[in-house]
């Protein structure tokens, strides 16, 4: 049985729906781990806590993974989501995504779109947020979404290589039978 491909008016990433088992796939503990998906980079940020509250760096252009955020094009934007939500899944054919959490704890689900890619098919879950601060560098190709777990309120602030264009964004609902991602509770 061929691929069954994601029609999209210009596919230079030749981008298909995999065919996963239901599950969450690998879970990342570590920015080094070796099963992230090919070209997902994962880096620790520092976290200053005071009697007052916190200090979080989002980024520093030019630096880490934010080097490869091209300065006239880069988008910054944010986005509060209320407890359980799930926003899921979407995907760019040009843009490159950097998410930092900035309030709150996150189940990001990654899976890799890319037919061609050795990770075809991977899927990656990452716990991110206030108990794990983690930036995130998502490559085109990369269906990404997430869930925000706990009771408060989650706040993902997000820069993009480029500015938004709805023309490179696809979508694909939370529950695509292909991606088979498993959103409820794992640890009951």
């Amino acid at each position: 049985m061929g691929l069954r491909h994601i029609s999209a008016a210009e596919d230079p990433l030749n981008l298909a729906y995999p065919q996963c088992e239901r599950g969450i796939g690998q879970v990342i503990l570590s920015p080094a781990s070796d099963g992230l998906i090919d070209g997902v980079q994962v880096e620790t940020v520092a976290l200053w806590p005071d009697d007052r509250g916190y200090f979080l760096e989002i980024a520093r252009m030019g630096e880490g993974l934010a080097a490869e955020m091209p300065l006239a094009d880069t988008q910054v934007s944010s986005a509060l989501s209320y407890p359980g939500t799930i926003k899921a899944f979407h995907y760019h054919q040009r843009q490159t995504d950097y998410w930092v959490v900035a309030a709150g704890m996150f189940q990001v689900a990654l899976v890799d779109l890319r037919a061609e890619s050795k990770t075809f098919g991977l899927r990656n879950t990452l716990y991110v947020g206030s108990l794990r601060p983690w930036r995130l560098l998502i490559p085109p190709g990369v269906g990404h979404g997430y869930k925000v777990l706990g009771s408060d309120p989650g706040v993902l602030v997000y820069l993009t290589s480029q500015k938004y264009d709805p023309a490179d964004e696809g979508r694909i609902a939370y529950d695509d039978s292909g991606i088979a991602y498993d959103w409820e509770l794992q640890h009951k």
